[in-house]
């Protein structure tokens, strides 16, 4: 039988999985440097990956997983709209991929920490998660 903590965690990785992967397709539209938009892209890959197998594993589980809150869908996007409109400049791009990259690890390691008992396969897509996030900001340096 699956314990509490592994839907818990996976919920959570689906819920930032599906947030991840809007906000990097809304910043795609403006990225203008295609060293900036193939590391989204791979970024992107990865995520749709993680997705699909999260999506697996919460149907294995008979769990519908998690919307993202649309509060903060909603204050992602306008941040986002705002300061692209103010500056639409690659910089800007590399910025807010890094916010929310940092607010999306941040999140998945405390989510790791609170549900100590989930599966290893939940961890493993948290962990691979964090690590894709993790790179991207190593990516986006360069450009900040």
């Amino acid at each position: 039988m699956i314990n509490d903590d592994t839907i818990k965690l996976l919920r959570e990785c689906d819920a930032g999985i599906r947030m991840g992967i809007d906000s990097l397709e809304e910043m795609l539209k403006y990225t203008k440097n295609k060293n900036v938009s193939e590391c989204m892209y791979r970024t992107l890959e990865i995520s749709r990956d993680l997705e699909k197998d999260t999506t697996e594993l919460l149907k294995e589980y008979h769990d519908d997983g998690k919307n993202p809150n649309p509060i903060a869908e909603g204050m992602s996007w306008m941040k986002t709209n705002v300061k692209i409109a103010l500056n639409d400049s690659d910089h800007t791009i590399a910025d807010l991929v890094t916010e929310g990259c940092n607010m999306g690890i941040k999140s998945l390691q405390k989510y790791l920490n609170e549900f100590k008992a989930a599966d290893e396969k939940s961890k493993t897509i948290a962990q691979k998660l964090i690590d894709s996030e993790d790179h991207l900001i190593q990516d986006m340096r360069a450009y900040l």
